[in-house]
């Protein structure tokens, strides 16, 4: 039975860099690789930080969580939308479980971890935390503390824009003050359970992927920032490095990924084709860019309009559902049939087959609580980004609608298991459900029955 467990948690690490691509320039993750059960782990639908982070922690599908995404929809609503936090979820996590047998987390950076909720131990919040001024640990004086260690400490960074050099610069700094206070917290605190999360993994993918890959309709070969994401990853395994120096040999390690990350292809604007294939009605052509919200929709002849993102979420206008439905409710079914099928028929710029996925949340998930689309969307299997936006005069955007963005999300994600007990060598099969019952077990806890997941051994 193990002591203490670590938890690396990287955002957005993809194996095909940490385990191949750049495992030269990760000497510490190399060296945990023989001893550790390691492989490719499968991410939840959608494979989306927010609710990704917390499927892992509780081992229960986005549907039981009933969150989708980061913004959702507040029902009889067209455009308002909401977004998840910390007081979302009400699933309990491992960190709860644990508590209850008088064991202690210290959760740095964990989304959504703001407002920062009450638990035995210790919180900082995530990237969702609007400032230092705002609550962001629990309990509420461990901020002094924060800011004694690290005074310049930040959440996140503005990754979409050009300047390329200044979230170089930050994307560092950040990292280095997360690691800072991590290793602090790690040599002044009775911890049991110490799981942090390092959001730059996520930013310098998707500010740096088209600098880096061969693969990538942007890429141009000796471009100043080639290297910016090899460099970032052999920071992430120094800073790796001196956690397992701390940790010790009676600590488990695990060092996981949410989701993973892969060239963007395009963006696909999606209710730009719905008002092509007039599901949805316009008044006026939109000015380029427009939001949906921003829009004159004429909602007594539209039948769905559509979020952006990294997948697309899809509504039908339903008579009594919606203010202005158009769609019967006795017509649903046959509606989202005829839909979902001109989706997956949805052909790239040069009239090519894509490989769309069209999933339905009632038959994708056992359990649909909170405020569920009627369709999502993954355009060529999430290669290309659904654009919400309007007014462009055509579907197909080479670049993301919301400012520079050269990534997007992928299913595969990383997963590295060293313990006593743990046999060592690749595994197949792995999913983002294992993580939390693999850390029961390896304190000797019994998995929930609801936890949907199964412990790696």
């Amino acid at each position: 039975m193990s002591r203490r467990v670590l938890v690396v948690g990287l955002d957005c690490l993809a194996p095909a860099l940490a385990f191949d691509r750049y495992l030269d320039d990760m000497p510490n993750l190399a060296r945990l690789l023989p001893e550790a059960a390691w492989g490719v782990m499968r991410s939840c639908d959608p494979p989306i930080t927010v609710p990704a982070w917390m499927v892992m922690a509780t081992s229960r599908q986005p549907g039981s969580l009933g969150v989708y995404g980061f913004r959702h929809r507040r029902p009889g609503s067209y455009a308002e939308g909401w977004t998840a936090d910390a007081a979302t979820f009400d699933r309990p996590a491992v960190w709860d479980h644990l508590g209850e047998t008088g064991r202690r987390a210290c959760l740095v950076g964990v989304p959504p971890s703001h407002p920062p909720r009450p638990a035995p131990g210790w919180r900082v919040g995530c990237f969702l935390t609007p400032g230092v001024d705002a609550p962001f640990t629990h309990p509420a004086d461990l901020a002094d503390e924060v800011l004694d260690v690290v005074p310049d400490y930040t959440f996140d960074v503005r990754f979409r824009t050009d300047d390329r050099d200044r979230v170089l610069r930050e994307l560092r700094a950040m990292a280095d003050g997360h690691f800072d206070l991590v290793e602090h917290l790690m040599t002044t605190r009775p911890w049991d359970l110490l799981w942090l999360v390092e959001i730059g993994t996520d930013r310098v993918h998707h500010a740096f992927w088209k600098f880096a890959d061969p693969g990538h309709p942007g890429y141009v070969p000796g471009n100043p920032y080639e290297h910016a994401i090899r460099d970032y990853y052999a920071l992430m395994d120094r800073r790796l490095g001196r956690l397992l120096d701390l940790a010790g040999a009676g600590t488990d390690v695990l060092v996981v990924s949410d989701h993973g990350a892969m060239a963007m292809r395009g963006a696909f604007a999606v209710n730009e084709w719905l008002v092509e294939r007039g599901w949805l009605a316009l008044r006026r052509p939109p000015a380029p860019g427009a939001r949906l919200e921003d829009c004159d929709v004429d909602w007594s002849r539209t039948r769905a309009w559509a979020w952006g993102g990294y997948y697309a979420r899809v509504f039908l206008n339903v008579a009594g559902r919606e203010p202005e439905g158009t769609v019967p409710a006795a017509g649903y079914e046959a509606t989202l049939d005829e839909l979902a099928a001109e989706l997956e028929r949805v052909t790239d710029e040069r009239g090519r087959p894509m490989a769309n996925r069209v999933l339905r949340p009632g038959r994708l998930y056992p359990e649909c609580r909170g405020d569920v689309p009627d369709l999502m969307v993954y355009f060529d299997d999430l290669a290309w980004r659904a654009a919400g936006t309007l007014g462009w005069g055509g579907v197909h955007l080479a670049d993301n609608d919301t400012g520079p963005d050269d990534a997007v999300h992928a299913h595969d994600a990383c997963f590295v298991l060293r313990g006593d007990g743990v046999g060592p060598g690749r595994r197949d099969g792995l999913t983002i459900y294992d993580v939390a019952p693999t850390i029961l077990e390896r304190f000797g806890e019994p998995v929930p029955a609801e936890m949907e997941g199964v412990p790696c051994r």
